[in-house]
């Protein structure tokens, strides 16, 4: 992984327990997401959004990240996320580069049936290990270890904080990175996954947003919508993480 310089301030500080604060953020709590102004609403959301997600590790940097949707500019990271009229059950993802390989524990599969609720409600969940300041995110849960579980799920209830699972012990929940999104599936024909990513040059570390948390700095662009998006909206980071472009990316996903 080529890895980025980055200006120098103070690392991210560990929260443990859910829901009681932020990093450093202060957004709001999520409300439901609908259509950007100007635009119309869709048909009704049909068949299932596959959600894939990609996990991938670097043992000589200690340095985990997450994909959701292919990079806009480095397919060594793709994923398969996608709408279709099955249900995918086996996470598709891209060999890495090499230094950051796959790691199928941490990787997961959702299949969403979009028909099943009025809102799609996206749990980002980041966890963070503050011996090696490496951190990783999850939006659905891991096909190999429960303990990174997520509450993604499509329902007739918007949501507006995540369910976390407990972690390991050693990464453990981080409530400032961590987020809920409820995406109204009624108000557009689109859903546009923003994925943002950042790195750490100082920390050798990479950070994964696509749900915007209590630390608006990592803001995703993420939403429902009458128009497909084609690029990535991201908040600049913190000055020490920094967004990176070629990791970055955004899938539109028409809803019917």
């Amino acid at each position: 992984m080529r890895r980025w310089t980055a200006g120098r301030v103070a690392g991210p500080v560990l929260t443990v327990v859910l829901g009681v604060g932020a990093l450093t953020g202060t957004g709001a709590p999520a409300s439901a997401k609908g259509a950007a102004a100007g635009t119309t609403g869709g048909a009704a959301a049909s068949g299932y959004l596959n959600l894939h997600q990609c996990a991938y590790y670097a043992s000589s940097l200690d340095d985990h990240f997450s994909t959701f949707v292919t990079p806009s500019a480095d397919n060594r990271y793709t994923t398969g996320t996608k709408r279709a009229s099955t249900a995918d059950t086996t996470a598709t993802c891209g060999p890495g580069n090499g230094n950051h390989v796959p790691i199928p524990v941490l990787h997961g599969v959702k299949a969403l049936n979009l028909g099943s609720g009025r809102y799609l409600n996206l749990q980002q969940c980041d966890y963070y290990r503050v011996a090696s300041t490496d951190r990783f995110t999850t939006l659905v849960t891991p096909s190999g270890d429960g303990r990174y579980s997520t509450g993604t799920k499509v329902s007739n209830t918007p949501e507006t904080s995540p369910t976390c699972g407990p972690g390991n012990g050693s990464h453990v929940p981080n409530p400032g990175l961590s987020g809920a999104e409820a995406l109204d599936l009624n108000a557009g024909r689109y859903l546009n996954l923003h994925q943002c990513v950042y790195y750490s040059e100082r920390l050798k570390s990479h950070l994964t947003s696509v749900v915007t948390a209590p630390d608006a700095r990592y803001s995703t662009g993420t939403n429902v919508s009458g128009t497909a998006d084609t690029r990535p909206v991201c908040g600049p980071g913190n000055g020490d993480y920094v967004q990176i472009p070629i990791l970055s990316g955004v899938k539109s996903v028409a809803l019917g």
